[in-house]
């Protein structure tokens, strides 16, 4: 068997159960209905009107890290990953990691005057860009112990003060100006690295600190994919990430949203009896549908699937791959967003830049080639949002009424009737009756 067939070969499988539930999820969850009301100035339908619906924008969120952000040593390659990324996203992941923000105590780095460092591009240029691109940014992460600086670490009463501080630092400065924020990250790690995390309620006290000093935004709680979507660790609601979740939502934690990762690290030698489980449409949804049960919105939060060299036929099953997954999560009703993680090849972590032999970048996960250029991947990332989920429609009003069905976003209007011409912008938003009246 090939290596494409080995690796596709539950996607194959259960091709027909993976259509029906996309294709029904799609249409239940991601459009719905708006209502037009075409009128003159009396108030009176206007009839024969012809009425263009061109969506502008998903209410869905699908996006990358913004990691590197003014970080290439080429400045033509910093403007070709400012422009890719403003032209092709509507969220940005960026870096609050913090022994990397705080690498003394109170010496902060956050202004674009900073010390730089690697794949950490400061919060005040990561902000600025977004805020003047129309990208929402997402903070990765408030309380991981694997970027805890060494200063911060000691007794149990030192953390603490240290967290403390460090999260009341963040909102005074940010909690306007970045909507979500992961509190927790992969909290399962066995050794101990820190006193707070051998903690048993160190998740419950990590959102109650984040409810005091972030009470508007939404607080998220984000795990590895081998906790949250493998079939060694998914036992329905007995999972371990399920039961830690209902045990802070039981104690009284805020938590507003679930992120998952799902980073595909594993050799090439072993792909296909290691992304097995992760690549069957079946467990998917079942991993969706029990976590659903908690009525929390769900989000992937960092995605990697390898492609593992640029030879075109490892590029198209990269790309396979993405679409087929792509196209699961976006039909499932929890789910509100996707984040792929390393945009570029080669400047991944744990690795020089331009070393493809090394840490991450060894997969060539990216959906970017080193020199910029694009992978099939991100064309199918592109072709799903930019042209199969949108909505344009040119209508043809009989009696002044008329409705449509569209994915759920904002769209321009524009209405031609009797020598006149109007243009107005409406939101069609899950959540509410979408009725619209237009004047001309």
């Amino acid at each position: 068997m090939s290596r494409r067939n080995e690796v596709l070969r539950l996607f194959n499988a259960k091709h027909s159960y993976m259509e029906d539930r996309i294709k029904a999820g799609i249409e239940a969850n991601r459009k719905g209905d708006a209502f037009l009301h075409i009128v003159d100035g009396k108030g009176e339908a206007v009839k024969d009107a012809v009425v263009k619906v061109v969506q502008k924008s998903h209410d869905f969120k699908y996006g990358a890290n913004l990691f590197m952000l003014d970080e290439f040593q080429d400045e033509e390659k910093n403007g070709a990953y400012r422009k890719i990324f403003s032209e092709s996203f509507n969220i940005a992941t960026l870096p609050f990691y913090w022994k990397d923000l705080e690498p003394e105590p109170g010496k902060y780095r956050f202004s674009k005057e900073s010390p730089r460092i690697y794949r950490r591009p400061v919060p005040d240029l990561c902000l600025e860009y977004c805020e003047a691109n129309g990208i929402e940014p997402k903070a990765h992460c408030l309380n991981y112990a694997v970027i805890m600086p060494e200063w911060a670490k000691g007794t149990l009463a030192w953390e603490k003060k240290c967290l403390n501080e460090r999260f009341r630092t963040l909102a005074e400065r940010y909690a306007g100006r970045i909507p979500m924020w992961e509190v927790t990250n992969e909290t399962f790690w066995t050794s101990p690295l820190s006193t707070l995390y051998r903690q048993p309620e160190m998740v419950e006290y990590s959102f109650a600190l984040a409810e005091k000093y972030f009470p508007a935004n939404k607080l998220i709680i984000n795990e590895a994919h081998i906790k949250s979507w493998s079939p060694q660790c998914f036992l329905g609601d007995r999972s371990p990430f399920y039961m830690q979740i209902e045990r802070a939502l039981l104690k009284g934690a805020r938590i507003d949203g679930i992120g998952m990762q799902y980073h595909m690290f594993y050799p090439q030698e072993k792909e296909a009896e290691e992304t097995r489980p992760y690549y069957d449409p079946e467990q998917l949804f079942a991993v969706m549908d029990a976590y659903d049960k908690l009525n929390l919105p769900m989000h992937l939060t960092e995605i990697t699937i390898p492609a593992y060299s640029n030879d075109p036929e490892d590029e198209a099953l990269q790309a396979e791959i993405i679409r087929n997954l792509y196209r699961i999560w976006f039909s499932h009703r929890a789910m509100e967003g996707i984040i792929y993680w390393n945009l570029v090849d080669g400047y991944g972590y744990g690795a020089e830049p331009g070393d493809m032999s090394a840490g991450e970048n060894s997969y060539y996960g990216g959906l970017l080639r080193f020199d910029m250029s694009p992978k099939p991947a991100f064309k199918v990332i592109r072709e799903l949002f930019d042209q199969e989920w949108r909505t344009n429609l040119e209508l043809h009003t009989a009696s002044g009424d008329l409705s449509f069905r569209g994915f759920y976003g904002s769209y321009d209007i524009e209405v031609t009737a009797a020598g006149k011409r109007v243009n107005k912008t409406i939101h069609l938003n899950k959540h509410k009756y979408n009725n619209f009246t237009i004047n001309i």
